[in-house]
C-alpha cells in the first residue's frame, strides 16, 4: 500500500543455489558453435570424477574449421611481424589474468597438486611470451642475403606455409597445447587444432582467451572429440598445407595419417616423446615456414 513504507523481508538463511554449468563448445572462425552433429561426450578428471560434457566434433566440423582457417590466412600472414608479436603478447596477458582458472582445470585434468598445476600454467604463459618475442626476429635470424657469383642481390626470407592441422598432445593439456599452437601462428600460419580427447577443457578455455584477445577469428580453431574420427579428414584435406601429429601416439595410426597427408604433399611434423618442459628451440617454427628466394640485379 502506498505510503506505508513497506520493505521486502530478506531471509537470514543461506539459499541453496543451482550451479551454473558451463557448456563447452567448439571454436571455429571466432565463434563458439556446437557440433553440427549435436553429439557430446563425457570428460572426466584424473581421479575419475565427471567434469563436463564436451562437444563431439564431426568431419563436417573439420571442414568448417579448415574453411575458417583458410579465410584467415591472408589477413594474419599480411599483418606485420611486430603486430603479430603484440597480439600474442596480449594473449599471454589474458592467460595471466585467468591463471587461477587454468590452474584448477589443469589440476583436474592432469592430477597432482595445485602447486604442480601452477608451475605448468606459469610455464605455458612464459612460453607464449617467448614465442611472441620471436615474431619479428625469425626472418632476421633465418633469412638474409646470399653470396652469389654475379651482379645480383639474392635474398631469402621465410614465409608461412598456410593452414596447419594439429593433433594436440594427449598428456599435456595446456603447456603442450601452447607449445604446438604458438610456433605455428607466430609466423603467420593459421591452425585447426584437435584438442586432447581425454583432457579438452583447458583447450576450450584457451579458445575463450583467444576469442577475447586481438587475434582475428579463424587464426586458431579448436575442435574437441575423437582423434580417430577427425584425424583422417584433417590429414587428407586438400586445403591443409601441413600437419602436426604430435598427439598421435599410436604408430600405426600415425603412418596412416602420414599417407593421407602425402596426397597433396603436406609437410608433416611427427616428433617422438617431446619434453614440454625443455627449451622449445625454433625447430617447430622453421618446420612450418617456406623460404622464398628473390634475385634482383644490382644495377650499374
Amino acid at each position: 500500500m502506498a505510503g506505508t513504507g513497506w520493505r521486502p523481508t530478506l531471509s537470514t538463511e543461506t539459499p541453496t543455489r543451482l550451479a551454473v554449468r558451463k557448456t563447452y563448445k567448439l571454436y571455429i572462425g571466432g565463434a563458439f558453435p556446437r557440433s553440427e552433429s549435436g553429439r557430446s561426450y563425457q570428460v572426466h578428471s584424473a581421479s575419475g570424477e565427471l567434469l563436463a560434457n564436451a562437444a563431439l566434433a564431426s568431419r563436417k566440423d573439420v571442414r568448417d574449421a579448415v574453411t575458417a582457417a583458410r579465410a584467415a590466412v591472408a589477413k594474419w600472414s599480411g599483418a606485420t611481424a611486430y603486430n603479430r608479436g603484440q597480439v600474442l603478447y596480449r594473449v599471454a596477458e589474458m592467460l595471466e589474468g585467468r591463471r587461477d582458472q587454468f590452474i584448477a582445470e589443469v589440476k583436474a585434468a592432469e592430477g597432482g597438486s595445485r602447486k604442480d598445476a601452477g608451475l605448468v600454467v606459469d610455464a605455458a604463459i612464459d612460453r607464449w611470451v617467448w614465442y611472441a618475442g620471436w615474431a619479428d626476429k625469425i626472418a632476421q635470424v633465418h633469412g638474409g642475403a646470399n653470396p652469389v657469383a654475379g651482379p645480383y642481390f639474392n635474398l631469402s626470407s621465410p614465409e608461412p606455409t598456410g593452414v596447419v592441422g594439429v593433433v594436440a598432445p594427449a598428456d599435456s593439456s595446456l603447456l603442450g597445447l601452447v607449445s604446438v599452437i604458438a610456433p605455428a601462428i607466430v609466423s603467420g600460419n593459421t591452425v585447426v587444432v584437435i584438442a586432447s580427447e581425454t583432457r579438452p577443457l583447458p583447450a576450450v578455455s584457451l579458445a575463450e582467451v583467444l576469442a577475447t584477445s586481438d587475434l582475428p577469428g579463424g587464426v586458431v580453431n579448436v575442435l574437441t572429440g575423437k582423434v580417430s574420427e577427425m584425424g583422417p579428414w584433417l590429414a587428407a584435406h586438400m586445403d591443409v598445407n601441413a600437419v602436426d601429429l604430435t598427439g598421435v601416439t599410436d604408430a600405426t595410426s600415425a603412418v596412416e595419417l602420414e599417407v593421407a597427408a602425402a596426397e597433396n604433399l603436406k609437410r608433416v611434423i611427427r616428433p617422438s616423446n617431446p619434453d614440454w618442459a625443455a627449451d622449445p628451440g625454433v625447430s617447430r617454427m622453421l618446420a612450418l615456414l617456406e623460404i622464398k628466394t628473390v634475385w634482383h640485379p644490382k644495377g650499374v
